[in-house]
């Protein structure tokens, strides 16, 4: 196991819609283990939610032949990395995509990546266009101040 990760998951799914519902639930389950508050928990789920279908619908262009990677680790002191990382299109302008609603789509609002920066201590993206683009999410459970102790 690698230094200071309690557990790890890794999750390869076709780029289907019907698979966010699948993510967010798998992404639920598993951080229960760090005994997440219920806020916590709908936060993550929101994030994985709107990653992955940032994936499918923006990366693979809602294409279902795609690949989505989802990968959650958990720190002994109670920290969550999630990555979310696909082969579709990729960003041009990661900057520009990051901005309140810039959406390469225009149907959508584009407050995915504005929802995880909110929700998420550190948020990193980085693409590639041809390649694939990578959601990288971290977060530490821990309320400020506190130890935590198994």
């Amino acid at each position: 196991m690698v230094a200071g990760v309690k557990n790890w998951v890794r999750f390869e799914f076709p780029s289907l819609p019907e698979n966010i519902a699948f993510a967010r639930a798998c992404a639920a389950a598993f951080a229960s283990q760090l005994d997440c508050t219920l806020e916590e928990i709908e936060e993550l789920k929101l994030v994985v939610s709107e990653a992955v279908s940032n994936s499918i619908i923006h990366g693979y262009a809602q294409r279902p032949d795609g690949v989505v990677i989802l990968e959650i680790k958990l720190g002994e002191q109670k920290t969550i990395d999630i990555v979310v990382e696909d082969k579709g299109c990729g960003i041009a302008d990661v900057d520009q995509a990051l901005q309140p609603a810039y959406s390469s789509a225009s149907d959508r609002m584009g407050l995915g990546f504005v929802f995880m920066q909110s929700f998420m201590e550190d948020l990193e993206v980085t693409s590639e266009v041809g390649v694939g683009t990578r959601v990288h999410m971290a977060k530490s459970l821990l309320p400020t101040g506190e130890d935590y102790r198994e």
